[in-house]
């Protein structure tokens, strides 16, 4: 059996997932890859390839970067290519019609999420600090919508309380690739039905900012618990410690709701297990924790070195 031409687009580590997957796979033949240009980073903000990119030259596949998706040189390329189908995972730009109707079979798309639920841009993020016990992956066929295509097949797994972004991304990530990989074949033979979405069952997901992180204590304790967990590593849950010449920045790593009462954003008391801080119910003991500008540590090790009296409040 011939295999399958098939032009991938994916951008960060949950796409390289997907496309080592495709790669690993006679049936498929990939004749293109698609991500975002090099973006600059660190502090001498020299420009690097995208995850994705690094797999393809590996793989000594071609690589297109265009600016965007509408650029009619680079759909003409991609029509050149004569795919069958492309799959598609964190890509990054929206495409426009033109792109989703190039391939034979459409276009299919490796969403992290149990769609309807957490269309857009962060669904792994906001399943977490929604407090969902469940989430997953939806491999759908790409229309014209923000992740509004028809679902051909689901795969669920449970939100476990030590899962923060960084875990669960991970495993949606494998999770992903392995789903893609049986889609693939059933779909390509008419074996699958596309199903259409519920809009009425439909949620939003949209894109964490830096300030997303900061902790509101009026919030009731479990959901200060679920965003710090969801927003792990980036942004980080994050609050202000009381200092001169100004607050200084606390970045939480770990914590646990405890049962206790007191003012929001309060240090109700510390002590070897942590520093347990009032909330909009019960209170959040804090485990692990990052001054700005160190190293992270437990809470007891900065304690050792950082009074905080009971009464202070944080912001």
């Amino acid at each position: 059996m011939t295999p399958l031409r098939i032009i991938f687009m994916g951008t960060p580590e949950l796409a390289a997932v997907s496309l080592e997957a495709l790669l690993r796979t006679p049936a498929f033949q990939i004749v293109a890859v698609v991500t975002q240009p090099d973006r600059p980073k660190g502090r001498d903000l020299k420009l690097q390839p995208s995850p994705v990119k690094e797999i393809a030259r590996a793989a000594g596949l071609p690589v297109l970067q265009p600016l965007k998706a509408r650029e009619e040189n680079f759909i003409g390329e991609l029509r050149a290519l004569q795919p069958d189908l492309i799959a598609v995972a964190a890509f990054g730009q929206i495409l426009p019609q033109s792109i989703l109707d190039l391939p034979r079979l459409g276009c299919l798309n490796v969403h992290t999420s149990l769609l309807p639920k957490y269309r857009g841009a962060a669904p792994i993020q906001w399943a977490i600090a929604n407090g969902e016990t469940e989430t997953g992956v939806t491999i759908m066929k790409m229309d014209a919508g923000m992740d509004t295509g028809a679902i051909l097949t689901q795969r669920a797994t449970p939100i476990h309380a030590a899962d923060n972004g960084e875990t669960l991304h991970h495993r949606l990530a494998q999770i992903g690739a392995e789903l893609l990989l049986e889609t693939i074949p059933d779909y390509a033979v008419g074996q699958l039905t596309p199903r259409p979405q519920d809009p009425a069952l439909a949620t939003l997901a949209p894109k964490i900012k830096k300030e997303s992180g900061r902790i509101d204590w009026r919030q009731p304790a479990t959901t200060i618990w679920n965003r710090l967990r969801a927003f792990t590593p980036w942004p980080g849950a994050f609050t202000f410690l009381p200092a001169q010449p100004q607050p200084q920045l606390l970045k939480i790593w770990q914590a646990e709701v405890v049962s206790q009462t007191g003012a929001s954003g309060e240090i109700l008391h510390t002590d070897k297990d942590g520093i347990v801080v009032g909330c909009g119910t019960e209170a959040l003991r804090i485990t692990t924790l990052q001054p700005e500008g160190r190293r992270r540590m437990a809470a007891a090790e900065f304690l050792a070195g950082h009074a905080l009296p009971a009464g202070q409040i944080l912001g």
